[in-house]
Order: structure tokens, then sequence, then C-alpha cells
């Protein structure tokens, strides 16, 4: 039936000099000439075989078949206006889905995530995590993250940490990170106070072997030796496979974990952590906001990206040990 109809440039100049009944005010909105606006009006006259207007010295009239022609040519271009916005609510609103390692949602994004659901109720955001979202090693050769995948999921967004190699994908960076020494307030004080480097030797250490604990993530016994302490049995102490557990360990007081620091934001400014000491070692490896090339434009994806970028611009984020490479 569509190879039937006019060609839409013909009906948009008639459409329009109709609803002004002037050639001259259709061209000034759709931004042609009224010589042009008078080429597509006859022709869709040619091709429907009927004049649609007279044309007077100085003005033009619809004749009745032009009347009675265009209240359904109005209501067609009425049709598609609503269908192409009803789309583009779609795109604004829906379901988002974000991909994203667990300790970052657990620790980082949950403590945040009521801002952006108050600020866009029409959006339904899904958390889905994975730890394939983590580059667990580096090829040092190339600089490139291997063992992840190169390209964006099926998710709107992946939040990733690794080198930031992703081809064919749109990557924002969020932040770097650098680990620490993190513990409870209750450490701090008691038989053996945590006050400077050399009483860890007194403490117990936790352990993150979590896929975070690659080439690029300092251990304790790097710290230790930029730190100066001697004598402190750097792999001694629970062990944990996931960065949540070596923090929660630390927030209930089991030891002093090397954390991520960028990561245990919300626990540092809630005072259920604190970072004893200046030191820090900063790691290559960041977050990443990625998305696909071809969704990258999407007025959700958009929305989303900016609220994530602002939100790592957060001040406590900024309230942390000054960090020296490893």
């Amino acid at each position: 039936m569509t190879d039937r109809l006019p060609p839409l440039n013909s009906l948009r100049a008639c459409e329009a000099a109709a609803r002004h009944l002037s050639f001259r005010k259709a061209a000034e909105e759709l931004h042609v000439t009224p010589a042009a606006i008078s080429h597509q009006i006859k022709l869709l006259e040619d091709q429907l075989g009927v004049q649609l207007f007279r044309r007077l010295t100085r003005a033009i009239a619809l004749t009745e078949v032009g009347r009675s022609f265009l209240p359904k040519l109005r209501e067609g271009f009425e049709n598609i206006a609503e269908a192409v916005e009803m789309v583009r609510a779609h795109e604004r609103t829906g379901a988002l889905t974000v991909n994203v390692p667990p300790s970052f949602a657990a620790k980082w994004l949950m403590p945040r995530l009521h801002r952006f659901v108050t600020a866009y109720p029409d959006i339904d955001i899904r958390i889905l995590a994975s730890m394939r979202l983590v580059d667990a090693r580096r090829d040092e050769a190339t600089d490139v993250a291997v063992g992840t995948g190169e390209q964006a999921s099926d998710a709107d967004i992946d939040i990733r940490f690794g080198a930031g190699k992703y081809p064919r994908c749109r990557v924002d960076k969020l932040f770097q990170v650098s680990v620490t020494p993190l513990c409870s307030p209750s450490l701090l004080k008691g038989m053996r106070p945590l006050r400077k480097p050399s009483d860890l030797r007194f403490h117990v250490l936790l352990h993150d072997d979590t896929l975070y604990a690659s080439e690029d993530r300092p251990d304790w016994a790097q710290w230790l030796k930029v730190a100066g302490v001697e004598g402190a049995e750097a792999n001694r102490g629970p062990h944990f496979n996931h960065s949540i557990l070596g923090l929660e360990a630390a927030v209930d007081g089991l030891g002093v974990v090397l954390g991520i620091q960028e990561l245990a934001a919300h626990d540092l400014a809630a005072g259920r952590l604190v970072a004893p000491f200046e030191l820090s070692l900063a790691m290559h490896s960041a977050y990443y906001l990625v998305s696909a090339e071809t969704s990258a434009d999407r007025p959700k994806v958009v929305v989303f990206r900016d609220w994530l970028l602002e939100e790592a611009k957060d001040p406590l984020m900024r309230k942390s040990p000054k960090a020296i490479n490893s």
C-alpha cells in the first residue's frame, strides 16, 4: 500500500501550504524556497490527478477537494509525530541495564543509587553484578587488558575495572584507584593501638584475593616495604576471595585490610572504617564506564553516564590519603 503513496516531501509541502494558505509561509516553516513548495504541490496534484489549490493573483485558496483532503492529511502527520515521540519517550525512560563488578555495586554504587532513582523515576534501572567485568591480568607487551572480552556486553552500560582498552566502545574514565590499610576505629585504641605503620606487626592482616589482585595490585609485602616496616609477616592472616568480604571483616574489627580506598569511601565517611596512615599505593587500573558505540548516545544511557560521572566527582572520593605509584 505504501508504494502507492505520493512522496512525503510533496505531502508535507501541501499540508503546510494548506495550513498557512501561503506558499511563502510554508517555505519558511520547511526551510525551502516558495518555488520549491509550488513545485512539490504541482507534482502532488499531477500524481493525484486533481487540483488542490487555486492560484490567485496574490494568494492561494483550497479547492473543495483540497479542503476535504487537509484534515486527513493533518491527522496523518500528527499520528507520525505521535509515533516518533513514543519511540523517543521509550528511549528516555524504560529499563536501563547496567553491568557492574560486585564490589563496585555494593560499596560504591548502592550508597549513591537513591539519588539517581529520585531524579529519574521514569527510568527502571536494573543492576547486574558480574566478576567478568574485571580485567584479570594485563598483557605487558601490548598494555591491553585480557581475560574479560573486548566489547561491551548486551547491557546498556558496563562498569569495568581494568586498563580502559575496550575496542568499538565509548569509554569514560570514572576514577583511578589506590590501596591503603583500612580498619575499624576500634583498632586505634586498646592494648596495641594502631598509630604508626610499624604497629601493624601486632595486628591481623586481612588479604583480598579477588581478581583485583593482579600484577597491577600492590599486596601487603609491597606496602610494608614502601612504609619501611620490618618484622611483619606479610602473608599471614585471613584471606578472602572478594573485596566486599575483606572490607566487611575490617569493619567488624577482625584486622586491617589493604583495601581500595575509593570503594570504601562511604564506610570511611560514615566512620565504620578509618585509613590510619597517609601512605597509599596507586594502581594503574581504574573504573571505566563502557557502552557500545551503537547505543552510547541513547537518551537514557546519556542520562546515566552524565549522572555517574558527576557522582564520581563526589568530595568523598577526594578525601583520602595521598597515593604514590607502587
